[in-house]
């Protein structure tokens, strides 16, 4: 018998696997984040708190008398240690006062009136304690209760209240803070930074 002449089939199994270009999921951290948590874990954290309706916090409240804060937000964790609120007028940077059991020393060089518990967070940078004319956006009072285990998610961030404090991460920026009675804390890419005005800060 003449055997057959020809190109064979090539074997399913010679074939160059394909490389997946899927990156995989970060796992959620299972306790909150600290300043040695990388951002990434830190950003799954948060995530994946319950969401929480972003329309129950468009409003302040000050003796009574609410304010309908358009765009902004603001936002009061269960104890009332910290709350927090927005700002259109400044590119909608966070901002929040926090009862903290130590806050920064009032430099010798600040003029006005000193708020140590006062820390602003715009993604790049976070500062803590800080002098200021008049309450600011505070003046409208403070805004809803974000619940233990609920996220909220405005513009670049997204915040999460956690017994251990709020964590408050910006996605445009890779960095986040905590903030607690205990102190505020950088996460990612903050660092500490000389301010010679201010309590603390922090930059990317």
């Amino acid at each position: 018998i003449t055997p057959r002449t020809g190109t064979a089939s090539p074997s399913p199994t010679a074939r160059t696997p394909q490389t997946s270009t899927k990156t995989s999921p970060v796992p959620v951290p299972t306790a909150a984040p600290t300043g040695a948590t990388a951002i990434a874990s830190a950003m799954a954290w948060v995530k994946a708190g319950k969401p929480a309706d972003p329309t129950a916090f468009h409003t302040a409240t000050r003796d009574g008398v609410a304010t309908q804060l358009g765009s902004d937000v603001a936002f009061v964790t269960p104890t009332g240690t910290t709350q927090c609120m927005t700002d259109a007028k400044a590119d909608g940077a966070l901002s929040c006062l926090v009862d903290l059991r130590h806050p920064p020393t009032e430099p010798s060089n600040a003029y006005g009136h000193w708020i140590g518990g006062w820390s602003d967070f715009d993604g790049s940078t976070l500062s803590v304690g800080s002098t200021h004319a008049d309450p600011g956006p505070f003046a409208a009072g403070k805004g809803a209760e974000l619940a233990y285990g609920t996220s909220l998610r405005f513009g670049d961030y997204q915040c999460r209240s956690d017994p251990d404090g709020l964590f408050c991460v910006n996605f445009a920026r890779q960095s986040g803070a905590k903030f607690a009675d205990s102190g505020v804390e950088p996460l990612g890419c903050l660092k500490l930074v000389d301010a010679p005005a201010l309590g603390l800060k922090f930059s990317c």
